[in-house]
């Protein structure tokens, strides 16, 4: 069911691995369109644009407290198991956290940073074929514990108008209370402009559809903070001849019911593990009920054979996935090496979905290789780091012919005058 490379010589390696184009070209216009709509008339372009695209005609977006009540609709054993993952996640996000540490550069110069959280941020959960509740809880947990003042997260409606129950409750949880009915484009632009209805924000996070990602490219080229880039999900499985190839095939079929465009990979020593895998796959994939979305995503996948573990590492550090799978009995060893990956998983007992929902790390991670470069979202993802320092007369003086020299060679004579008006002064005081 996956197609099977054997031995790829290391000048191929870019092409195998090259991920299927982002082709925003096609959309940048609509998408454009409705960002500017929503800029220019605000709550009346978001309830058109709402009607249009998830269907009720809203009279308001916030939820209400009648709304909220639904909340209780969740199933008693989802509460317990959003309960558990709320505490994993505030605790792993917690321990974060930074003090302020005081350096003394030299006599009379110290400098210290500190961490402040972002004030206003926007949080946007999909709805789509599923609500994504976790990724409220990804979200929500770290913005809270950086510090944010505002924390507003939008979400499409159902065809009723309706929330998702199970996403009231981990709002209510977590005490979440700006939550407001809109999704898509016009939920994006909306924290990005500001309405009547729904603040500005100074950072937007979450994952979304290819209309999502496009609206915040195109805000981050208008200086608007987004978490990072996105594209469809992925996961790639590192394993030799000890891995399970039934939990193989079942962690490469979790991500593949995601979408038709997610990417799965699989890298092995062992050619065994491929067809074991492949066998195992075509027995679970039929109990699926997201079966033909998962065949056709693994249609794109590959199963490439490796000489040794070493190379498959370096070619999944070549891949950078957003999910890193080591199947391996010496995984912890490998894991070492891993440089490029946006969350890991060591070991037969340690899937993907686990880290999804209940781990206590973050699912919100980089995707399409953006892994070489960003991290996922963490505590650090809401927080800004603000630089101090505190100079004494002598301190000052210490440090005032260096500064006047560098300043000086840069052509930059009032820079260099800052600090000799100070010292001048101090010489008159003597």
């Amino acid at each position: 069911m996956i197609q099977i490379i054997k031995y790829p010589a290391r000048n191929t390696w870019q092409e195998l691995l090259k991920r299927p184009a982002n082709d925003y070209a096609s959309i940048v216009v609509s998408v454009k369109e409705i960002l500017n709509d929503i800029k220019v008339n605000g709550d009346n372009a978001l309830s058109f644009y709402t009607q249009k695209f998830d269907g009720p005609s809203l009279s308001g977006f916030r939820v209400t407290d009648n709304e909220w009540n639904m909340a209780e609709e969740t199933d008693i054993n989802l509460r317990q198991a959003i309960d558990t993952a709320i505490k994993n996640i505030t605790l792993f996000h917690s321990a974060q956290a930074e003090q302020a540490n005081v350096v003394e550069v030299a006599v009379g110069i110290t400098c210290w940073r500190k961490s402040v959280g972002i004030e206003k941020v926007g949080l946007y959960i999909p709805g789509g074929t599923a609500p994504l509740f976790s990724t409220l809880l990804m979200l929500a947990i770290p913005a809270q514990l950086a510090g944010c003042r505002e924390i507003i997260v939008c979400t499409p409606p159902d065809r009723n108008g309706a929330i998702s129950p199970t996403i009231l409750y981990a709002a209510k949880q977590l005490g979440i209370s700006q939550l407001y009915k809109a999704g898509g484009v016009q939920a994006i632009g909306a924290m990005a402009y500001g309405t009547a209805s729904i603040p500005k924000v100074y950072k937007i996070f979450g994952p979304g559809n290819s209309y999502v990602t496009c609206a915040k490219m195109l805000l981050a080229a208008e200086g608007i903070a987004i978490d990072m880039p996105a594209g469809p999900s992925e996961v790639a499985v590192l394993a030799d001849e000890s891995c399970r190839p039934e939990f193989v095939a079942a962690d490469l079929l979790s991500q593949a019911e995601h979408g038709i465009d997610s990417q799965t990979l699989l890298v092995t020593d062992n050619e065994n593990v491929i067809n074991e895998v492949n066998e195992c796959i075509a027995m679970q994939i039929d109990a699926l009920p997201r079966k033909e979305i998962a065949a056709k995503a693994l249609a794109n996948s590959k199963a490439i054979l490796v000489k040794d573990l070493s190379e498959g590492i370096e070619l999944l550090n070549d891949y950078a996935p957003e999910h890193l799978i080591i199947s391996c009995s010496n995984s912890d060893s490998l894991a070492n090496d891993v440089i490029n990956a946006g969350s890991v998983f060591l070991g037969n007992y340690s899937p993907e979905s686990a880290g999804d929902y209940a781990t206590g790390t973050n699912h919100t991670l980089p995707t399409n290789g953006f892994a070489k470069a960003y991290s996922g979202v963490s505590l650090d993802s809401f927080i800004k780091k603000i630089t101090f320092q505190k100079l004494s007369q002598n301190g000052l003086q210490s440090i005032s012919d260096t500064v006047k020299q560098m300043a000086l060679a840069e052509g930059l004579d009032a820079h260099a005058n800052a600090i000799t008006i100070r010292t001048n002064q101090v010489y008159e005081q003597l």
